[in-house]
């Protein structure tokens, strides 16, 4: 993926913007299933890894091509290094992209800020503060896209991990009176703390247990 990336740099010898107008032409059609990146698209990898490496030092253009790619493939990993250098204007991009009518970019929103993505680094920013993840997820809770809210339940999981007591106390609003979406969510999110018998976890799923 590295290699194909980097040899994309070197036979694109426009600009960054020439080069993402040109790369922009061979995306293809937006993925209609919520599949992951293994299926769908996965040839893009190189061209997500090309703005991931190449694209910082134009986010406004990189956070919308990655836009793009997402709905075709996954942007999960390249909006990262956007997250620490242009922290204020990714995070909101990244609320911005919970409002989407794509499930995809819905779902770039809370992945790509998981503090503990698999195969990534971690995102260290948010293990210091969570809060910026926790206003992404309020918005994504109760999305009507399981494959959204499976991301909404990893990224809680990665607070959990780091900022158990606001993790905790996140999850506890959200079982005020939630609905069928959420009580999922909050289960996938809690699946280690159940597994270590934790006992304020195991209450608050008994609070939210159906009759």
């Amino acid at each position: 993926m590295a290699a194909i990336s980097g040899l994309l740099r070197e036979c694109l010898t426009g600009s960054y913007e020439e080069s993402v107008g040109i790369l922009s032409k061979i995306l293809g059609p937006e993925n209609a299933s919520e599949t992951g990146m293994f299926t769908n698209g996965y040839w893009l990898m190189p061209v997500a890894h090309f703005v991931e490496t190449y694209g910082l030092d134009h986010p406004h253009i990189s956070l919308g091509f990655i836009e793009e790619i997402t709905k075709r493939h996954t942007g999960e990993y390249a909006v990262r290094p956007y997250l620490t250098s242009h922290k204020e204007m990714t995070v909101a991009r990244c609320l911005e992209w919970t409002q989407s009518r794509n499930s995809h970019v819905r779902r770039l929103a809370s992945e790509g800020m998981r503090p503990r993505l698999p195969w990534a680094k971690k995102l260290q920013i948010f293990i210091d503060d969570p809060s910026p993840l926790v206003d992404v997820l309020d918005r994504l809770k109760d999305d009507e896209s399981g494959y959204v809210r499976k991301s909404v339940a990893n990224a809680t999981n990665d607070i959990l991990k780091d900022n158990y007591l606001v993790g905790m106390e996140l999850l506890d609003r959200w079982s005020i009176d939630p609905t069928s979406n959420r009580k999922w969510a909050i289960k996938h999110a809690l699946r280690n703390q159940v597994k270590r018998k934790d006992e304020r976890a195991l209450d608050l799923l008994a609070s939210i247990r159906t009759p």
